[in-house]
This record gives C-alpha cells, sequence and structure tokens, in this order.
C-alpha cells in the first residue's frame, strides 16, 4: 500500500532515513511529508516506530474534480462501508489549495456529506459524525482540481508522546527535537549534555534513540485500530518485536541542566514519567559558571524569543560561544535558534547549517566544531 507520512518543515530526511530502515520501499520526499510504500505491518510500525513523524495516512483516491457535485460523487463513490461499520464515528477534515474550492470547511463538510449518504442509501442510516475523537479519521485533500482521500492512521498527533506532565513556556515539540537529534549524526555513545534543557525534551528523545525505545507509549490508541482491515495479531507482533529491540544498556550518560529551577523540576517529572530516570540526571546549574568537560556532544535550545530585550539575546548567545570555546575542547555542539543575529554573536563558524521550523518561527540549526584553542571566527 501508499502511504503519507506527515513531517515537520526540515526534517524531510530524517523521516525518509527512517522509513528506509521499517524497510518501506519508493521512498519521496514531499513537503512537509514522505510518500512510500508499504505493507501493512510496516504502515502499523510506522505509527508506533517513527520518531519524526506527526500523522501516517493511507490514500484512498485520487481523482481531478472540478467542482462540487464532482466532489461529491467522487467521495461516495468510495466503499465505505467496506472501512468502518455503521456504530463507528467519523470525521472529516478539509484542506483546500484551489482556485475551485476556496472553503476547505465546505468541501470538508460536503464530503461528510457523501459519506453519510452513502450509509443511509445502504442502511437507511447515518454514522455519528464526531469532529473531536472521531473511530475513523478521514483527510480531503485539495490541490486545484486534484482531489485526494485519505484515511488517518493515526488519530492523534504523533508528537504527543505522553511523557511531557510538566510543560514550561514555548517546549520544544518533541518530533522536532527527535528530528534535530538524528540529523546531527549524535553516534549513541558519546555523552550528551543539554545545557538549557528546559522541560527536558531533548535528553528524553535521545535516550529513546539511544536505547532504541518506542516514541509511543504501548498503550497508546489508533485510527488503524478502529477499521475493518485490522489486524489484532499482526499489530501484537509489532508491539512485540518493537519491545524486544530495547537495549537500555546501550543508553549513554545524558545530561541536562539549567539555570532555572522550575525547568530542572519540570525535566526532572517528565523524565521520571518517561522511566528514564536512570538514564538521565539533571541539575541545576549556570551553563556560564559551571566547570566544562571534553569530548562530549552538546545539543540545545536557548531561549532566543521577543520576550528578552534584543542587547540581552545578543550577550547571551555571545556568553554560550565564549563558554563554549574556553570550557568545553573537542566538542561537538549543535543549536537551534531562531534569531540569526544572536547565532553569529557565537563566535565560532558553523560546519553544518540546516534550515528548521520551530512552531512558526524559521530557524536555523547550527553545529559546532571545538577544538583545543578553537578560533574565534564570527565570518556566518
Amino acid at each position: 500500500m501508499k502511504i503519507i507520512v506527515r513531517t515537520l518543515q526540515g526534517l524531510e530526511p530524517a523521516l525518509a532515513e527512517e522509513l528506509v530502515e521499517l524497510g518501506c520501499t519508493d521512498v519521496t520526499l514531499l513537503k512537509r511529508a514522505v510518500a512510500c510504500e508499504a505493507t501493512q505491518k510496516q504502515m502499523y510500525a510506522a505509527n508506533c516506530l517513527l520518531r519524526t513523524a506527526i500523522k501516517v495516512m493511507v490514500p484512498l483516491l485520487e481523482v481531478v474534480v472540478n467542482n462540487e457535485n464532482q466532489l461529491y460523487a467522487a467521495v461516495k463513490d468510495i466503499a465505505w462501508e467496506n472501512i468502518f461499520h455503521l456504530n463507528q464515528s467519523f470525521a472529516v477534515d478539509g484542506v483546500v489549495h484551489s482556485d475551485i474550492f476556496r472553503h476547505s470547511q465546505y468541501a470538508g463538510l460536503k464530503s461528510k456529506d457523501a459519506i453519510a449518504d452513502r450509509f443511509r442509501e445502504l442502511t437507511g442510516k447515518r454514522p455519528f459524525v464526531n469532529p473531536v475523537t472521531p473511530d475513523i479519521s478521514i483527510v480531503i485533500h485539495i490541490r486545484q482540481n486534484i482531489l485526494t482521500v485519505l484515511l488517518d492512521a493515526s488519530g492523534s498527533s504523533l508528537h504527543q508522546r505522553g511523557y511531557r506532565v510538566y510543560p514550561v513556556e514555548a517546549p520544544l515539540n518533541e518530533v522536532l527535537a527527535a528530528g534535530m537529534i538524528l540529523l546531527s549524526g549524535w553516534n549513541k555513545k558519546t555523552p550528551l549534555y543539554d545545557p538549557l534543557c528546559g522541560s527536558g525534551t531533548l535528553l528524553i528523545e535521545a535516550a529513546h534513540i539511544a536505547g532504541n525505545i518506542p516514541p509511543q507509549s504501548p498503550d497508546r490508541k489508533y485510527c488503524f485500530q478502529n477499521w475493518q482491515s485490522y489486524d489484532k495479531a499482526l499489530w501484537a507482533e509489532v508491539q512485540e518485536e518493537a519491545k524486544s529491540a530495547i537495549h537500555l544498556d546501550s543508553i549513554p550518560a545524558i545530561t541536562g541542566s539549567d539555570k532555572s529551577l522550575r525547568c530542572v523540576n519540570a525535566t526532572q517529572t517528565n523524565v521520571a514519567e518517561a522511566t528514564l530516570d536512570t538514564y538521565i540526571q539533571v541539575q541545576r546549574s549556570d551553563f556560564f559558571q559551571t566547570p566544562g568537560q571534553s569530548g562530549i556532544f552538546i545539543i540545545t535550545n536557548p531561549p532566543y524569543d521577543t520576550r528578552l530585550k534584543e542587547d540581552d539575546i545578543l550577550q547571551f548567545y555571545s556568553l554560550i560561544g565564549d563558554t563554549l570555546k574556553k570550557s568545553y575542547p573537542d566538542t561537538t555542539a549543535w543549536i537551534i535558534g531562531g534569531n540569526i543575529d544572536a547565532l553569529k554573536r557565537v563566535g565560532l563558524k558553523p560546519s553544518k547549517k540546516i534550515s528548521l521550523l520551530n512552531g512558526d518561527i524559521e530557524s536555523g540549526f547550527y553545529k559546532f566544531e571545538l577544538y583545543e584553542g578553537s578560533r574565534k571566527n564570527s565570518d556566518l
């Protein structure tokens, strides 16, 4: 079957690599998504194992439609009775980029009516529409006059891992955090340190990656479990294989710190919720005042938002650079920031730059390599 997996902007290469590792074929990068061919088992595994996925969707139909009547007919022509039962609830989400169909909500309503009318003609009854927690989630995508109808296999967004019970302001998206670690090339053996750990998302995702721990809770429910085609035994096989592949003894030293007591408390709470408190150490300390280390791997998301004065932001990033150069020789440091001028104040030439989207903020993800006596170079 063909599947389309949604992700965040900039993470498409990382997601594509994950799909290849699952054994999927014909992997094609799209905008904020990756398409591929997958077996039913691989589709199940994609939902519970992919770290950079937001949604896994299965296309049912792609056809040209030039008006609302053709849209209605195309959606109604799908054998929905073979996909879900009358006593199950459903919802339709419309995504429209078209000069013909200008309102995504209207396209969604028209499609919902088509599905309900098909059931009514077959059974005399209409299935219940539940826009909040439907058993069956359907996506209607229209680009100009090309209609694509997709089944949402995931349900709620896959970034919702379940461990972040104590958030802080502007927490890092879990999918973005996992993608940053995968894109960074961390070898999963070198000690990892986040000196500005916030609520601990980077630390937890790093431990998951190093220990091959599935990003999703084994108790999580997915929409594909409500499909008529759902194979309970096959899903149990996927879960068992995922469980047996975990190797906690492979997790290296993972450490986080923050000057804020609230952030430290948040991280400790979230780490405990993820049952990783044995593997992740967290302490309250000022990155600029504590002794450094050599030969480690740093990845961090410093504050850069508009709550801070511009001068304070620039000075803060300058201190980050000074601290790295002074106290962290033979270290690789990756920093994500939405303020490029601030990133320049690090005062080191990045050996790699990746463009990412952190929320709605276009951000740079920069790699800095520190050596004994790293030279200052602000030519970014």
